[in-house]
């Protein structure tokens, strides 16, 4: 019996009518799909319902963690396909599963990325691999900042084939959303300790440099400036998404200054 047999699928929602359809028909050979929604008020639910695998759980949302962790109360299987709304599963992707026989010391798979805006392929992105395969009973999410990452007990195999990210929601809508996550990065930042971030955080700490690397490193390192309007469209995205959490933090240095302790940025 196939791996994909023992696979629930499993995504959070709220308001993805611009993405659901394309994820959930990605998926369409799954046996079960539980959907974890936040209270949707567009079309979301009415696309989902299309696909009669698809089971819609409504939670208030309290965090993307609490979200995945009630998502994997749910599950019954022994695996666990973790999805974005805005996620595409390539056909390839779909057949390594199939071919997976992971020894039980493999707790999960993780996959890399490629990146699209609307459709239109870039060459290369910011956006890290995750893990996205992994059995239900060694797993936990915990939230970092705006995201969530799974914790898991035991080896991390890779997957070959990549996912495709494409995220269509209306601009208006990406706005509102990168202002609630600029809080939670600023939170994540000004409250660890400095040896307890990552090089890459301790340099977002300082606030003013982030965006500015932000931007030549998408423009010119990971060839965005090769990728047309759609390269310019996704290193503005990321630019300005990066000056909002700093100035979220300039903002709360500002309103509370409070003498920083040597060697810190803060």
């Amino acid at each position: 019996m196939s791996i994909l047999d023992h696979i629930t699928v499993l995504i959070l929602t709220f308001n993805e009518e611009a993405n659901i359809g394309r994820t959930l028909e990605a998926v369409k050979w799954a046996k079960r799909i539980v959907i974890i929604d936040s209270g949707s008020t567009d079309k979301t639910i009415d696309i989902i319902r299309k696909y009669p695998q698809a089971e819609i759980i409504t939670r208030t949302f309290d965090g993307f963690a609490q979200q995945c962790n009630f998502g994997l109360s749910q599950v019954e299987t022994v695996w666990v396909l973790s999805l974005d709304a805005d996620y595409e599963l390539d056909a390839a992707l779909v057949a390594e599963m199939n071919g997976l026989t992971p020894s039980e010391d493999i707790s999960g798979f993780s996959a890399s990325f490629v990146y699209r805006i609307y459709g239109r392929t870039l060459r290369s992105a910011l956006y890290p691999p995750r893990t996205l395969l992994y059995r239900r009973d060694r797993a936990i999410y915990r939230n970092e900042g705006h995201g969530h990452r799974v914790v898991l007990d035991g080896l991390i195999g890779r997957l070959n084939a990549p996912v495709y990210h494409d995220d269509r929601k209306p601009l208006a809508r990406w706005f509102a959303s990168q202002q609630r996550y600029a809080e939670l990065e600023a939170d994540y930042l000004l409250s660890v300790p400095r040896s307890g971030l990552t090089r890459i955080d301790q340099i977002r700490l300082m606030a003013w440099p982030a965006p500015v690397l932000v931007f030549t490193y998408t423009l010119i390192v990971k060839l965005c400036i090769f990728d047309g309007w759609a390269g310019w469209f996704y290193v503005l995205q990321r630019t300005l998404a990066e000056t909002m959490v700093a100035l979220e933090m300039v903002d709360r240095r500002l309103r509370c200054p409070r003498k920083p302790s040597k060697g810190t940025y803060r």
